[in-house]
């Protein structure tokens, strides 16, 4: 027996449908109508981490030297506050991990908009009309990495400055352009 095709049967085309597109990485132009939330850049997690780890490494080898001191002697202290140095290194590099995935920002047409936090998450809008004017600033190890740091100045007393650190320096120049011609224009008007 030999299969033949059914005349009868309708053959529809097959429709091929496009699969969902990821943005090009090299494109980093800021679409300023998008609703999506954008994360700093991964260059910045050594930053994000160092700024926590060494502050925390800090207190954690001053509190074992103390407690090695009023313990048992001044050995102890040594070794207790290497320990407490260690454990306060390994905390606080955990603590800059989830700051760093929990930092996120945008601009669209409402204004400029920074989210922060893991359990209590915070976020703060800075609407077009508000802006003041900008501050962008490098730091040493910021240029190192090609990051940078935007302050965004408000009109207002309280939280009058919005900033967020180690964004991508492109992405920074980028922001401080678009936010100043929307200053620009408010004051042209």
């Amino acid at each position: 027996m030999t299969d033949t095709p059914d005349p009868t049967a309708a053959t529809e085309p097959a429709s091929i449908e496009p699969g969902p597109t990821r943005p090009d990485p090299a494109s980093t132009s800021i679409d300023t109508g998008s609703t999506g939330w954008q994360q700093l850049p991964s260059r910045a997690v050594l930053l994000c981490t160092i700024d926590v780890s060494v502050s925390l490494a800090v207190v954690f080898a001053i509190a074992g030297v103390m407690l090695g001191v009023l313990t048992l002697g001044s050995w102890v202290a040594v070794a207790s506050g290497l320990s407490g140095a260690l454990l306060g290194a390994g905390i606080g590099t955990w603590i800059g991990l989830r700051r760093y995935r929990n930092t996120l920002w945008r601009l669209d047409a409402h204004g400029f908009a920074v989210r922060r936090g893991v359990a209590w998450q915070r976020e703060t809008l800075v609407p077009l009309t508000r802006v003041q004017h900008l501050d962008l600033k490098h730091g040493p190890l910021q240029r190192l990495r090609g990051l940078a740091t935007l302050v965004v100045h408000t009109a207002g007393t309280r939280h009058n400055a919005v900033s967020i650190d180690h964004l991508d320096a492109q992405d920074a120049e980028r922001l401080r352009e678009r936010l100043g011609r929307q200053l620009d224009h408010d004051e042209d008007a």
